[in-house]
């Protein structure tokens, strides 16, 4: 028999939650530790729509990147997600921050993803750095982020340089730029402001703002075959969703 502190060791033992950042809220959030597992179900975020689908299945267990429970909650109103899974019983572990940076986890993914060569992470412990098969435009690049990672309208500077080192860094990583620029030809991630891309421009640097869901969704959801080979008795589904923030 599996329970919900099995799994939750297991995500442990891969991506420490003792590694997140100090501002997340990783973890067992919602549930009984005890609790028989028999379906659990994974999702980039918990949406109402993928507590919907959890219930339609009557699952155990609902495990996300993104917390549902992020800032202090001053109140728990019928209809949102969190009621919901309280109310239907559905235990939530998250595995964010800690799960980014983690050996196999949302960055190492994202590499392998894009099929880099010879990748280390960086000190900083989120960006990882990897050579491309064969150089490439940049237009031609970003064809294949997005082709890879299924984008639509992903943005990126123009250069007349051709890429070879990538740098790459699920999510919201702006901060980690000089770092992407000091050992790379060019920065895959997820949300980079206007002005950041155009201040990487004019020091000639490429940039792929490829999307915060995009650069996530697919490389979180690799944990799936992991979990499977753990736990034979528990049946793993993806919820059915597709990114709610849409573009052209």
């Amino acid at each position: 028999m599996t329970t919900v502190k099995n799994i939750y060791d297991y995500i442990n033992s891969i991506a420490p939650f003792s590694q997140q950042e100090e501002w997340d809220n990783s973890g067992f959030l919602v549930g009984e530790y005890r609790k028989q597992v028999n379906t659990v179900v994974l999702a980039l975020d918990c949406t109402r729509e993928v507590v919907e689908f959890a219930k339609s299945i009557n699952a155990d267990l609902l495990i996300t990147h993104h917390p549902v429970i992020f800032n202090s909650v001053k109140s728990i109103e019928k209809g949102t997600a969190l009621y919901e899974l309280i109310s239907n019983d559905i235990a939530v572990i998250s595995a964010h921050t800690s799960y980014d940076k983690a050996v196999g986890g949302i960055n190492d993914t994202l590499a392998e993803l894009l099929e880099l060569d010879n990748t280390i992470t960086l000190p900083n412990g989120y960006l990882v750095a990897g050579d491309l098969k064969s150089e490439m435009s940049i237009d031609d690049f970003a064809q294949l982020v997005s082709d890879t990672l299924d984008c639509h309208g992903l943005r990126y500077t123009d250069t007349d340089k051709l890429i070879k080192r990538v740098c790459v860094a699920g999510g919201a990583c702006s901060e980690f730029m000089q770092d992407a620029m000091d050992n790379a030809d060019c920065f895959v991630t997820g949300d980079l402001k206007y002005h950041e891309m155009l201040d990487a421009s004019e020091k000639g640097f490429a940039v792929i703002s490829a999307g915060h869901f995009e650069t996530e969704n697919v490389p979180f959801l690799k944990i799936k075959e992991r979990l499977e080979r753990i736990f034979t008795d528990v049946e793993f589904l993806t919820a059915p969703v597709t990114n709610s923030v849409l573009g052209l």
